[in-house]
């Protein structure tokens, strides 16, 4: 973020120099009846829009779900802080961009694309761009979760999904990755805590009891973890898990 922070902020000068005298916002009316704002002011919007990008690859995205799944993941192995929260993060983003790339490689032809060939205004743009971002979510969200924040924004005149507006979309997606990464989260911790359980009854039956069961079976756990090849498994499963369409 302060990268492009630092990029708008070194090409400002240059934007200044190239057109001085440029009102700082023009409306220009199209033939049609409807209004276009000038590129300074785009510019502008776009580099405001940056700031909740964060926000948006939390909650529109499959970001989610996958950080959720490796963290659970590192707590069953009972590594403590290994790999690391930075590790744990790349990942995710990697593997966000992987499963996301159809998606976003369709809003760009649908809604990007026409806009930089000036075939379109900024505001259609910006609705057909959103179209394949709202059918991912969709795919991925249960109708349960939906039907509750419908119930609970009274929105009573909705007869079918497609009619359900960003405001409930966004929320009733966010709660189905909540509860979709805790399920794949609760199956892979399953193994793990097998081998506790049979390494704390052996110890106990040892008479071994100031002895913590955690010290001998993280080994076996990482073991276990290395033969079935666990992170190519764990990386296919959550790719897998996406419906993308």
């Amino acid at each position: 973020m302060r990268i492009w922070w630092g990029i708008g902020l070194a090409l400002a000068p240059l934007a200044v120099v190239a057109a001085p005298g440029m009102d700082a916002v023009q409306v220009i009316s199209s033939g049609d009846g409807g209004k276009t704002y000038s590129i300074s002011i785009q510019v502008l919007a776009l580099m405001t829009a940056l700031t909740v990008l964060p926000a948006l690859l939390l909650s529109m995205t499959a970001f989610t779900r996958i950080m959720i799944v490796l963290a659970i993941l590192r707590q069953a192995l009972g590594t403590g802080q290994t790999p690391n929260n930075q590790i744990l993060l790349g990942i995710s983003l990697l593997l966000t961009g992987f499963i996301m790339m159809p998606v976003f490689d369709k809003a760009y032809q649908t809604g990007v694309a026409p806009y930089l060939e000036e075939k379109i205004e900024a505001g259609e743009a910006l609705r057909r761009s959103l179209v394949p971002v709202r059918q991912f979510m969709l795919r991925q969200t249960r109708e349960t979760d939906l039907a509750l924040f419908v119930r609970l924004s009274g929105r009573e005149d909705l007869t079918s999904i497609e009619e359900a507006p960003m405001t409930l979309v966004v929320p009733a997606f966010m709660t189905s990755e909540l509860k979709t990464a805790f399920q794949i989260g609760f199956l892979l911790f399953l193994p793990f805590l097998v081998i506790d359980l049979v390494v704390a009854s052996v110890l106990m039956s040892m008479g071994m009891m100031m002895l913590s069961p955690v010290i001998i079976s993280l080994p076996f756990k990482l073991m276990l973890f290395v033969l079935v090849d666990g992170w190519a498994l764990v990386m296919e499963t959550l790719a897998a898990s996406f419906y993308t369409g």
